[in-house]
């Protein structure tokens, strides 16, 4: 079939467009007063079972069934896809008899996963059923069933998958939904889950992933000269320099607005020590904490840099913003 922009009808394409949306919220609506019983016996099936929940579907519902086994990994469940026709050439092996099968087909007559019931049964697996068909060859055999039925697709034809894929969707959302917070499932979890992802950064990154260490400190002892101390500033180039003892006890920090500072006074720098010119008993932050309280404190207090310190006050590292952006933290 060929395709002419020019005779494009764009009024007909918007009223698709909003029938469709219409069509498929009515879909997901419906379900709202479908659920009941299954859906809880569903839901404690999973989240007792000891293996795997294992995604099955053939077409566009081992398309939706590949996003609700993401789903429920990502979220706490364990969870994995098998192709059902790759299931009659080996595949079977992935499941196991104390796995739970989720297996979507939406007239349960799928002829791929039909043919493997048998096999599942005598594998003594748990099945449940997601289809339209509840008395359909799958929901027969299956030990729960949710109905996923849809009173059309929104399809101008009736025929492509499109209502019936979302109701599908939206089934494997509330389950995964009921199941995280079965298990208690927390934002921690979720970031453990996520580690490239914002959210894994910020509640997994702590600040000794981050900060500077080691040499790369600008640090100097309380009775150095100041221009020892502009020498350690300038070669480390964090725009501060930590003040400590001789156990490396943070006793203050010099910065470069405190330079500025002095300059714009007219203080003669020249026979002072870095105890004389330090701000004492600056913010730090633990070495222990997250970066996100770093980013935290840094933001509070209104500077650009911030020293670690162990559980005794030793110096430990330090950072600033320039660190925490280099490791999307901030």
């Amino acid at each position: 079939m060929s395709f002419d922009a020019a005779t494009m009808n764009a009024e007909r394409a918007l009223r698709l467009a909003r029938n469709t949306f219409e069509i498929e919220a009515a879909a997901v609506l419906h379900l709202a007063d479908r659920v009941g019983d299954e859906f809880v016996q569903a839901v404690s099936l999973m989240a007792a079972c000891p293996g795997r929940i294992v995604v099955m579907g053939m077409g566009k519902s081992g398309h939706i069934g590949r996003k609700i086994a993401a789903t429920l990994a990502s979220t706490g469940t364990p969870a994995l896809f098998v192709h059902p026709a790759e299931a009659s050439h080996g595949d079977l092996g992935m499941i196991q008899s104390h796995d739970v099968v989720l297996a979507i087909s939406n007239s349960g007559e799928s002829e791929e996963l039909v043919a493997i019931l048998p096999v599942l049964g005598r594998l003594g697996v748990a099945l449940i059923a997601i289809t339209g068909g509840v008395q359909s060859t799958l929901g027969k055999q299956a030990r729960v069933v949710l109905d996923s039925s849809v009173e059309r697709e929104a399809c101008p034809l009736n025929l492509a998958p499109t209502a019936s894929t979302t109701a599908q969707l939206a089934l494997g959302d509330a389950l995964a939904v009921a199941l995280l917070d079965a298990r208690g499932f927390r934002e921690e979890d979720f970031a453990r889950s996520h580690p490239g992802g914002a959210l894994g950064r910020k509640l997994l990154t702590h600040v000794s992933d981050v900060m500077r260490s080691g040499d790369a400190v600008p640090r100097v002892l309380a009775d150095s000269s100041f221009t020892d101390l502009m020498r350690e500033m300038s070669a480390k180039g964090l725009g501060a320099a930590a003040v400590v003892d001789g156990h490396q006890r943070v006793l203050g920090i010099f910065t470069d607005g405190d330079l500025r500072r002095l300059v714009e006074k007219g203080a003669d720098l020249r026979g002072l020590c870095a105890a004389d010119v330090m701000h004492a008993k600056p913010r730090t932050v633990p070495v222990r904490a997250l970066a996100v309280e770093a980013v935290a404190l840094m933001e509070q207090h209104r500077i650009n840099s911030v020293l670690v310190v162990d559980d005794a006050g030793a110096l430990c590292g330090a950072l600033n913003t320039n660190d925490l952006m280099r490791a999307k933290v901030i």
